[in-house]
């Protein structure tokens, strides 16, 4: 691990504080929510977050998409501090705890405060092996690039050689995932992003089409891959050729051809490079072994990121990839304990 150091690997996303506890279904009603579901939170839900703190023994966990995947890779590297993370919270107790959390487990989060607004949470209500969440966005949707311009973090910026993007991002502040696509792009550095979900593509197709050419590795789920390509009118639902439709799409740097990278569950993983195609098995966990997919996508990244910023083979990547992410269904939460054992 002799090259690897502060600040190698930066990240813009949504920093969520889960907000996780084991609850009776009588809870679940009372809120109007469903087992094994996940929504937006709306005014009945607020008192929710409070209630789980202060009555049933909540745990409270560093979550958002891109935060979880810096927090894995911190895991698996043993080294603090390789991942530089920029998102935007309130100034509360919550950004004090996600602040506190995130640092344990490595990352160094240079968050953008927001006064007006309170920092994003996501309550976990755990039913026996069901999950169900409420998410409230909050402070997570006011970032803006002027934080990404101060001196401080400009040096974070220049120093970084790897940046990696969550698609969700693309709702918050298209300007910054710009900048820092654009950034990458004249220093000749790797830009990766992710579809995260299918409504990006749905929904936000135009800031998408604008941050694509950037893109140096793309990652997704068969259902976002399935979603793109609709978007994008393919016309093929095969996610091999989808793969191949991606990596050929425009690219501002001609000099590295586009490399996708297509999740399937429990079926195997797809890499496309360079007009190529290779799959890697994944090996199944029996019913009983998962507890929670939820961070899997995430997980999958985070190991797969640990290894690149090592410079392995994109073959190593994958399979920590794919072991980081059968890790973490096995627990409550993309949380992790104890030291990786994970050999390439």
């Amino acid at each position: 691990m002799t090259n690897l150091r502060d600040g190698l690997l930066l990240g813009c996303g949504n920093p969520l504080l889960d907000i996780s506890a084991a609850v009776d279904e009588q809870f679940l009603a009372k809120y109007e929510m469903l087992p094994n579901n996940a929504i937006l939170a709306e005014e009945k839900h607020m008192p929710i977050y409070k209630e789980l703190v202060e009555e049933c023994n909540a745990e409270y966990i560093a979550g958002g998409s891109v935060q979880n995947s810096f927090r894995v890779a911190q895991w698996v590297l043993q080294r603090p501090n390789v991942a530089v993370f920029f998102g935007c919270v309130g100034e509360d107790k919550y950004s004090d705890i996600l602040l506190e959390k995130a640092t344990q487990d490595g990352v160094n989060v240079q968050y953008q405060f927001c006064k007006e607004t309170p920092t994003g949470t996501c309550a976990v209500l755990i039913t026996g092996t069901q999950r169900s969440l409420c998410a409230n966005l909050a402070a997570a949707n006011s970032f803006t690039v002027d934080h990404l311009k101060n001196a401080e973090n400009e040096k974070y910026l220049q120093n970084a050689e790897y940046f990696y993007i969550s698609g969700f991002f693309l709702t918050v502040s298209l300007e910054s995932i710009l900048t820092v696509a654009k950034h990458a792009l004249s220093k000749d550095r790797l830009f990766m992003m992710n579809l995260s979900a299918p409504f990006i593509p749905q929904f936000f197709k135009d800031n998408l089409d604008q941050v694509m050419p950037y893109i140096d590795i793309l990652f997704g789920n068969e259902t976002e891959a399935l979603a793109f390509a609709e978007a994008q009118k393919f016309g093929t639902e095969d996610l091999r050729e989808i793969g191949l439709k991606i990596s050929a799409l425009p690219k501002q740097n001609e000099s590295r051809k586009r490399i996708a990278i297509i999740t399937q569950g429990s079926d195997p993983v797809l890499l496309i490079r360079d007009g190529t195609i290779t799959e890697f098995p994944v090996e199944k966990l029996s019913a009983d072994q998962i507890v929670d997919t939820n961070g899997a996508g995430d997980a999958f990244v985070g190991g797969f990121l640990a290894q690149l910023v090592q410079e392995r083979s994109f073959d190593t990547c994958i399979k920590c990839g794919i072991w980081a992410a059968r890790k973490i269904i096995q627990r409550s939460g993309c949380t992790f304990e104890g030291v990786p054992d994970f050999e390439a």
